[in-house]
């Protein structure tokens, strides 16, 4: 029997079949799913309509269930006005999902990389599981890297 919330058949499937350094996708209702993404990795689709699921409550279920060592975000364009091209997830500017996914990934730095940048890396072979909400937010993409196991979990 499961001692973790998650239960989703093909999900587990995917996790089981990923390891350390694998690469999990969690997309917003926006995101190019199929073009956007490693084509070899599994597909799992989530958005049954508007809102249904969100990117977070995949990530509350997935946080539980595997160990997380990285998360990266897709950050908006700067300003017109500001010519620094910058990372910083933690500024006041920065989309209200990224308070929500550093409050579920506690300890670890989100990090940030620009539309062009986050397909390229959510292309990259390492990334196994893509999943597909219904979230409306936009900006609500997270590519997590799989960690190691603790002795204690």
């Amino acid at each position: 029997m499961l001692r973790y919330g998650l239960t989703h058949p093909a999900i587990l499937a995917a996790l089981a079949a990923a390891g350390h350094g694998s690469r999990v996708l969690i997309s917003d209702g926006h995101y190019p799913h199929t073009t956007g993404a490693n084509p070899a990795a599994e597909r799992v689709y989530l958005n049954l309509s508007p809102d249904r699921l969100l990117v977070t409550e995949v990530l509350d279920a997935l946080v539980d269930a595997v160990p997380i060592e990285a998360a990266a975000v897709m950050t908006p364009p700067p300003d017109r006005d500001d010519t620094s091209e910058t990372s910083d997830t933690s500024d006041l500017s920065a989309p209200e999902i990224f308070a929500e996914f550093r409050a579920a990934l506690p300890g670890l730095t989100l990090d940030g990389l620009d539309r062009f940048a986050f397909y390229d890396a959510a292309r990259g072979p390492d990334t196994a599981l893509v999943v597909a909400t219904g979230d409306r937010r936009t900006y609500a993409n997270l590519l997590l890297t799989i960690g190691v196991r603790s002795e204690d979990r």
